[in-house]
């Protein structure tokens, strides 16, 4: 079996207004052509708006987001004597923050029509509510990994 690429861990640094770590990886996430500035105003105005809405705070709201986006098992696809099954695994620690950070990104680039921050700030309001595209998305792959746990022994 050939070797895999060796993996370098990423040093994320924290968001200057918050300190959070979790925010400065989500703002690395939307940031684009390093355009850091960019992705800083829409994360704090997408907060604001989640402020002015809900009368909480929108870090609150944000990690409320993060944690009932992420998913508990995914489907890793294993080749069984000709076959393709996908089996359901459990999901670390690090992996589960990232597809939850992927799936609300996607939600919002999928979303037309409205500023970055508004439909960031809808999506992040809906996740921490238990709605929305993004928990849809971890729905699914919780009914998936629920529809083929016959092949949780393929492991």
């Amino acid at each position: 079996m050939a070797r895999r690429k060796r993996i370098y861990q990423k040093n994320t640094k924290p968001d200057p207004k918050y300190g959070n770590m979790l925010v400065g990886k989500f703002m690395m996430s939307i940031m684009e052509c390093g355009k850091k500035s960019i992705a800083e105003k829409i994360m704090y105005d997408a907060f604001e708006i989640i402020h002015e809405r809900t009368k909480k705070g929108g870090l609150n709201i944000f990690e409320q987001a993060l944690k009932n986006v992420s998913p508990l098992v995914e489907l890793k696809s294993r080749r069984v004597g000709g076959a393709n099954y996908q089996v359901p695994v459990p999901v670390a620690g690090e992996r589960r923050t990232t597809l939850a950070i992927r799936w609300i990104k996607n939600a919002i680039h999928s979303k037309k029509g409205k500023r970055m921050a508004e439909k960031l700030a809808d999506e992040l309001i809906d996740a921490s509510n238990k709605t929305g595209s993004a928990m849809k998305k971890r729905e699914d792959v919780h009914r998936m990994a629920d529809a083929n746990k016959a092949f949780a022994h393929f492991a």
